[in-house]
């Protein structure tokens, strides 16, 4: 396990933090504050020990190199500074001069946030003289490593930095740590993992990792239309990896394989929402995929026709259905332990005219069931929420603090869950 700043001396101590700040923005203004108040605890215990002062670095989007007013950690600092109700300063760059006579100003303890590290190519290049020129900017004497959302790169400001300065880890990249590491390591059975998202290439290592350990795995989302179609379901123009067939069926085969030997189910959608557009105005149908049950009912004493129990080459498979989120909620009911990594359905398309958002109810009926809202408190799950989009959905429907773990990291945590090393953590200081 790496140090963290209660293993170190901070006294008198310039300390250099980095912080994931990768927040979004809406017209220059902050729409979810989340990873800046996540932050707090490790700046506040850090101030408490009375450093010399307090440096910090973070990143924000995805600027290639090149400033971008638009992404600028400006209105980051106002935030911080309204959330800690003390001043933060902010420079306008992240080395140079004009940082190091910002840092000469600073009290005891003064609080100064650089620019977006990713205005400078060094940064995602980990270019060893990037790193120097922060540390020869700031004076630092620490490096204090608490941004989990990217310690799955190997970056100027988490790999490169640590052969410069002591580096030790921040409270919330322990807490991160400790919580889907002993997650992962000693669950409390039954565990139930939920896996949706799109890409089947970001999903591989852990969908592989749940199929070895948990009890159930449900796939959702886009990610699902890849095994749909590797078994002849008709998908229409619903999203899909073209190059992960070969994924797909191996991870199908594996799944089948472990249904034989153990008590093991591997879910994927029976029944699914559909429409033509996923903009939200055009109308959706529920297709029954798997029984045609649903076809069957609608259009006795008749045969159903097939296009009423199957995805029509013009529509798009958008949400799962009602019958399909209801076996999740089954197993999720008798679980100890879920995770949740990735939206059952497109939750960013809004509903009009008062409408509900119309295919954001696959992933309200998991996460109703995972909180205790469908479920009564004595069967509540500890439950863990990974992924970018399940975060921001669960964000949405202010529900944040409903969840036993909602993490900051969205590919770190799924390459944390899988087992991988993340370079940002095995250059930290080993206890």
């Amino acid at each position: 396990m790496f140090k963290t700043v209660k293993d170190i001396n901070l006294s008198g101590k310039r300390v250099l933090l980095r912080t994931d700040y990768n927040v979004p923005l809406v017209d220059g203004k902050i729409a979810d504050d989340y990873r800046i108040r996540q932050s707090l605890p490790t700046i506040e215990y850090i101030l408490k020990n009375g450093p010399a002062s307090l440096i910090i670095i973070a990143h924000l989007g995805r600027p290639k190199g090149k400033p971008d007013k638009a992404l600028s950690l400006s209105p980051v600092a106002k935030r911080l500074a309204q959330l800690l109700g003390r001043p933060v300063g902010f420079a306008p760059q992240c080395t140079g001069d004009a940082v190091k006579e910002l840092v000469a100003k600073l009290s005891s303890d003064g609080i100064l946030l650089l620019e977006n590290l990713r205005f400078r190519a060094g940064e995602e290049t980990n270019d060893p003289d990037f790193a120097k020129a922060i540390v020869a900017a700031t004076s630092a004497e620490i490096f204090v490593q608490d941004g989990f959302g990217v310690v799955h790169r190997a970056h100027a400001s988490t790999q490169a930095i640590t052969k410069i300065l002591p580096s030790v880890g921040g409270l919330l990249l322990e807490k991160e740590v400790e919580t889907i590491v002993g997650v992962m390591n000693k669950p409390a059975r039954p565990l139930v993992a939920v896996v949706g998202g799109a890409k089947i290439s970001d999903k591989i290592d852990v969908l592989n990792k749940f199929i070895e350990l948990a009890d159930c795995v449900a796939v959702t989302g886009a990610l699902a239309n890849n095994f749909l179609a590797g078994q002849g379901v008709r998908i229409g123009k619903s999203l899909i990896d073209p190059d992960a067939g070969a994924e797909a069926s191996e991870i199908w085969h594996r799944a089948q394989a472990e249904e034989q030997k153990r008590p093991f189910n591997f879910l994927v959608p029976v029944d699914v929402v559909v429409s033509k557009s996923l903009d939200g105005r055009s109308p959706t149908r529920i297709v029954d995929i798997a029984s045609h049950s649903l076809a069957d009912i609608e259009a006795y004493p008749k045969l159903p026709k097939p296009d009423s129990y199957s995805v029509r080459a013009d529509e798009l498979i958008l949400d799962i259905g009602p019958i399909s989120a209801a076996e999740i909620v089954g197993a999720i009911k008798i679980a100890r332990t879920v995770v949740w990594a990735g939206t059952c359905g497109v939750t960013e398309t809004k509903g009009i005219a008062g409408g509900a958002d119309p295919f954001a109810h696959g992933s309200k009926t998991v996460a109703e069931a995972m909180i205790g809202q469908s479920n009564s408190h004595k069967n509540k799950p500890f439950s863990v929420v990974g992924g970018g989009d399940s975060v921001r959905y669960i964000s949405s429907e202010g529900w944040l603090d409903d969840f036993n773990h909602v993490s900051t990291g969205g590919s770190a945590s799924l390459d944390l869950m899988a087992g991988k090393k993340l370079p940002g953590i095995e250059a930290l200081l080993d206890k």
